[in-house]
Formats: structure tokens, C-alpha cells, sequence
């Protein structure tokens, strides 16, 4: 542009807004439009998979009694944080929470690596009484959980709704969802799984979570979803796997 032209564009309010205006929109285009494809913005991670319909039903019952106020689910990369939590939260681990719950504060510890840090008696006595676990815990009380019975018979919609969101789940995944979601909280030992994980894979936790076997209550359903919450990636096998040996190089 000439400094002629560019004189005339100073001088002319109109204009002169007229071309900040699309040169703002091109750099919107530019930088948003990448982002509408997931493949661009999230490594694949192997190992990450869509959760159970148990543990989606578990998931519920979290964002229902509003637990991301208090436990966030996102480890940052810092010292301090890997150190006490694990390795830091990768993007890919959240790819299929419609909502994703990463939180914002931490009244409680963050759940992002909870899978199978405890037992599933101590997440029971702790969601039952938590300050017979803990003295000092100001967390609700959520024996009810115990006495409800777990919503399974809409799975199938539920499934088939964030399929159509991008969450890979198979006809055969939404087909079976209830079936599915019994046969984790019954386990092996009670029913047959084979199904259950020929779908979602043998790393599946499944087995009666909250010592009652002739009920999928809600607890059963809550307790799924924390044990898997951060097991689904193999991080020994990661590329990054000398930062989470040392969390001072990161």
C-alpha cells in the first residue's frame, strides 16, 4: 500500500474501521477454525477409551451432586503438583466428558488420578461417613447413595446421544448399555463380562463395588466412575515418561 493510500485510510474513520474490522475477523477464522477439528488440538493417547455405561452413570451422579465445586480434575505441570498427584492431566483425558469437569478449586484433593489409589471399601466408607476416614473433612455425608437404586434404563439414549457429540461409541456399545452397566456392577464372579469387555476392554474394573449384590445403587455407579478416573493411560509407555521420573525437568 502506497503512502498516499495508507493516508487516506488514516483520515477516513469509516474505512479505516472497516478494514480493522475484517482483518480481525481473518485473524478469528484463522485462529478458531482449527479448533473445531478435535484432531488438531488433542494427541491421541492410547488407552483412552469412552467410559462404561456404569461409569457415564457415575459420572452423572458426580456433576448431579455438584462435586467439581470442591475436587477439581486437572493436574498442572508443576513440581509440586505432580508430586503429590501423579503425572499432569493430558488433554486427551478429558476428550469424551460432555461436560469435562476439570473444576476450578481444590476444598478437596484433586480426583484427576483417584483410580485405584484406594479400595473400593475405603471410597464407600469415605462417600458414607467421610469424616470416619478423615476428621478434619467437611464433605457431605452421601449414604443415601447406598439406598438409591442406579438410573439405567434411559443408558441406551444417553449413549446415543454423545455419539452423535463425537464420542466413539459403537451400535453394539449403545444396543448393550444397560446390559452392560448391570454386568459391571455384578462382576464376573456373578454374572458374564465378556461382553462388557470385548467392548470396553479387559481393563475394565468389574465387580460388585458397594458390597451389594443384589442392587446397582448409585454407590456401585459412583465408586466405577472414581476408579477409573486417570488409569486408562499407560504412562510407563509414554513418550514423555522421563519428566513423570523427574517433575524438577519439567
Amino acid at each position: 500500500m502506497s503512502w498516499h493510500s495508507h493516508e487516506k485510510l488514516e483520515k477516513n474513520a469509516l474505512l479505516l474501521l472497516g478494514f480493522v474490522i475484517v482483518t480481525v475477523l481473518i485473524g478469528g477464522i484463522v485462529e478458531i477454525v482449527p479448533l473445531f477439528r478435535q484432531e488438531t488440538v488433542i494427541e491421541p493417547v492410547e488407552g483412552v477409551r469412552p467410559y462404561t455405561p456404569l461409569e457415564l452413570v457415575g459420572q452423572n451422579i458426580y456433576i448431579r451432586e455438584n462435586c467439581a465445586a470442591c475436587h477439581s480434575q486437572q493436574i498442572r505441570p508443576l513440581r509440586d503438583e505432580v508430586v503429590r498427584y501423579g503425572h499432569y492431566s493430558l488433554a486427551a483425558e478429558s476428550m469424551y466428558d460432555h461436560p469435562f469437569l476439570w473444576g476450578s478449586k481444590r476444598t478437596g484433593p484433586d480426583l484427576a488420578r483417584v483410580g485405584g489409589k484406594y479400595s473400593d471399601e475405603w471410597q464407600v466408607a469415605h462417600l458414607k461417613e467421610p469424616r470416619d476416614l478423615v476428621p478434619e473433612s467437611i464433605m457431605p455425608s452421601y449414604e443415601f447413595l447406598l439406598h438409591r437404586g442406579a438410573k439405567l434404563h434411559d443408558l441406551k439414549q444417553h449413549l446415543a446421544t454423545l455419539k452423535t457429540l463425537g464420542v466413539p461409541y459403537t451400535q453394539e456399545m449403545v444396543d448393550n448399555a444397560s446390559k452392560d452397566a448391570a454386568a459391571q456392577a455384578a462382576g464376573e464372579a456373578r454374572t458374564d463380562v465378556s461382553g462388557l469387555l470385548s467392548r470396553y476392554g479387559d481393563k475394565v474394573n468389574a465387580r460388585d463395588f458397594d458390597g451389594q449384590p443384589y442392587m446397582v445403587s448409585e454407590m456401585d455407579a459412583l465408586v466405577a466412575y472414581l476408579q477409573a478416573l486417570g488409569t486408562m493411560v499407560d504412562f510407563e509407555a509414554a513418550k514423555d515418561v522421563e519428566e513423570i521420573g523427574n517433575p524438577g525437568a519439567m
